[in-house]
């Protein structure tokens, strides 16, 4: 196999795991767990289901890893584009990684409020769960944050692939977009929260930019035929 396709299933083969940690972390678990305004109902599905809730935070701490390995990945299929663009795109990624693993930290501070240790004595019920509670919308705003980086980096991305030759432009001008769909929501979630979920839904078909590259990379590759002679 040609060295740069080869690259390029590997950068696919490493996006496409994220499949499988960062829907379970960022959408199936708060959508069971989490009530909306509700501290006592939220803190007693966590304990009930402490298991699930222990492992989106894992989740999360694995997809931040996968995150950087990725870019990584990305650089060495696309850093002969242009260097600058690629070393640009890596460093936003390793931002939003250090994003994520901190924020993890506010998953960690509700469970261990929930759970109620020795040392929280100090606080009766009521409080521990709403001062919990705090830090599960802390969390949340944590990705709202996040939601930039993962947009920003994304337009290097884009650029890097609209004029690598080897891979298809069109999916070049989706991911640029996508770039902005994404900081897109984070603007709602600070400014217009009661939007969040119906601008989430109405932006899919320009976060699915993400997808349309991964599948490419996983199942074509790269267009070889398009190297330069001396490339290939």
């Amino acid at each position: 196999m040609h060295p740069t396709k080869k690259a390029a299933r590997i950068a696919g083969f490493i996006y496409l795991s994220m499949v499988f940690t960062a829907p379970f972390s960022l959408i199936y678990v708060p959508s069971k767990l989490i009530v909306r305004g509700n501290a006592a109902a939220t803190a007693d599905n966590i304990l009930a289901h402490e298991t699930m809730f222990r492992l989106s935070i894992f989740g999360d701490l694995i997809g931040q890893v996968i995150f950087i390995c990725l870019g990584i990945a990305l650089y060495r299929l696309l850093s002969n584009v242009n260097k600058t663009w690629a070393a640009l795109m890596v460093a936003f990624v390793l931002v939003s990684a250090a994003v994520g693993f901190l924020n993890t930290l506010n998953n960690i501070a509700a469970l261990t409020l929930f759970r109620g240790a020795d040392f929280l004595a100090v606080f009766d019920q009521p409080q521990r769960d709403a001062l919990a509670y705090l830090f599960v919308r802390l969390h949340s705003q944590g990705i709202s944050i996040d939601e930039i980086f993962w947009g920003v980096w994304l337009f290097p991305f884009g650029l890097l692939v609209f004029r690598s030759g080897f891979l298809p432009r069109w999916l070049g001008v989706w991911l640029m977009i996508n770039c902005f769909g994404y900081v897109f929501l984070s603007v709602i979630s600070f400014f217009f929260p009661a939007y969040d979920d119906k601008a989430f839904l109405y932006l899919q078909p320009v976060l699915f930019g993400e997808l349309a590259i991964m599948f490419y990379l996983v199942i074509r590759g790269a267009n070889v035929k398009a190297l330069p002679a001396e490339a290939v």
